[in-house]
C-alpha cells in the first residue's frame, strides 16, 4: 500500500517573515499536502502571533503550483456553514482545485468561548458537528440551498459556480467517537485521527498501535453500514499526539520504523509538523528535510 507524507504549518509567523518561505519549501520538498490549523489561537501560542487559516491558505495557493493545501482541522466552534462555504469555493478556485477540508467537532479550548458563549457539552458538539457537515456538503454541491435546522439556517444561499473539484472539494473528517466515525463514513473522502488521547501521557507506543487498530476497525464497520468499502477512504494520522511524541522525527530511521508500522495498520497518509523552535514541535530542520526527501523511498 502506497503512503503519502504531508506536513502541517502552524500560522504563527508573519507572511514575509518566514511563513511564505515555509509553504514554498514544502512544495519543493515534495510533500503531498501542507495543512494549517484552523483556530483563533492554540494552546501555548495564545499570547503570540497567530493568523487566520483561510487567508493563509489563499496566500499559500498563490505561491505554489502542485502542493495540495488544507485545514487540519476546521470546526463549528466559530464558523457558520453559509459564509464558510463561500470562502471554500473561492479558495478552491484560487488554488486550481487543490484544497482539502479537514473538519472536526472541535473541543473546549480557546475557540470554544471566543465568541462569548459557554463551551458546548460533548453531546452538543456532536450534534452541531453532524448538522455542520451535512449542511456544508449541500452548500458545496448545490447551486442554491434553503435549510432550517436546529443550529444553522440557510435561506436561498447561492454558491455558483461551486467548487473547482467535483462534486466538491474533499472532506477529511477527524473523528474517533461513534457518531463522528459515521459522519466520516458517509461524507468523508478521508478520515483523520491523532490517536487515543487517553494514552498520550502514560501509554506506550504498542498500546497506541492497538488503539489505532481498533479505531480503523470501527471505521470499517461504519463504512460497511453506510454501504462503502473502507479501502476507498483515505486514512490520515496527524502525528505528535501519540505516546512516542517527537521520537519519530528524531531520525530518518526512527520515522521509517514509525511510518512502516502505521502503514501496516492501513494508514495512507502521515502528517508531520513543520519545525517550530521552542515548542512541542521543535525538530532538527536537517532531519526534518531528510525525512521529507528520503523516507518514502525507504518505505516503497
Amino acid at each position: 500500500m502506497s503512503l503519502r507524507l504531508s506536513t502541517v504549518i502552524l500560522p504563527y509567523r508573519r507572511w514575509h517573515e518566514g511563513a511564505r518561505s515555509a509553504w514554498v519549501r514544502a512544495e519543493q520538498l515534495g510533500f503531498h499536502t501542507a495543512y494549517t490549523y484552523d483556530h483563533l489561537t492554540w494552546r501555548s501560542f495564545r499570547d503570540g502571533p497567530w493568523f487566520g487559516a483561510v487567508p493563509t491558505l489563499t496566500a499559500a495557493a498563490a505561491v505554489t503550483d502542485r502542493l495540495r493545501l488544507g485545514t487540519l482541522v476546521t470546526s463549528p466552534n466559530f464558523r457558520h456553514p453559509v459564509p464558510f462555504a463561500k470562502e471554500l469555493i473561492s479558495l478552491d478556485d484560487i488554488s486550481g482545485g487543490r484544497i482539502t477540508l479537514g473538519i472536526g467537532a472541535g473541543g473546549t479550548g480557546f475557540d470554544a468561548t471566543a465568541l462569548g458563549q459557554e463551551p458546548w457539552t460533548p453531546r452538543e458538539r456532536a450534534d452541531r458537528f453532524a448538522e455542520f457537515v451535512s449542511l456544508l456538503d449541500r452548500l458545496l454541491t448545490e447551486d442554491t440551498v434553503t435549510y432550517e435546522g436546529r443550529f444553522y439556517s440557510a435561506h436561498e444561499a447561492r454558491n455558483v459556480p461551486g467548487c473547482a473539484q467535483r462534486p466538491r472539494l474533499p472532506f477529511a473528517v477527524a473523528a474517533t467517537g461513534p457518531r463522528g466515525v459515521k459522519l466520516a463514513a458517509r461524507y468523508g473522502q478521508a478520515w483523520v485521527t491523532t490517536g487515543d488521547p487517553k494514552l498520550y501521557e502514560t501509554g506506550t507506543p504498542e498500546q497506541s498501535v492497538e488503539a489505532l487498530r481498533g479505531q480503523i476497525g470501527r471505521l470499517a464497520e461504519a463504512c460497511a453500514a453506510a454501504g462503502r468499502d473502507v479501502t476507498g477512504l483515505d486514512k490520515v494520522l496527524l502525528t505528535g499526539f501519540t505516546p512516542d511524541r517527537a521520537r519519530p522525527l528524531s531520525s530518518l530511521d526512527a520515522f521509517v520504523d514509525f511510518a512502516g508500522r502505521h502503514r501496516e495498520l492501513g494508514f495512507t497518509e502521515i502528517v508531520i509538523h513543520w519545525p517550530v523552535p521552542d515548542s512541542v514541535f521543535a525538530t532538527d530542520e536537517k532531519v526534518f528535510e531528510q525525512i521529507a526527501m528520503e523516507a518514502l523511498a525507504q518505505l516503497a
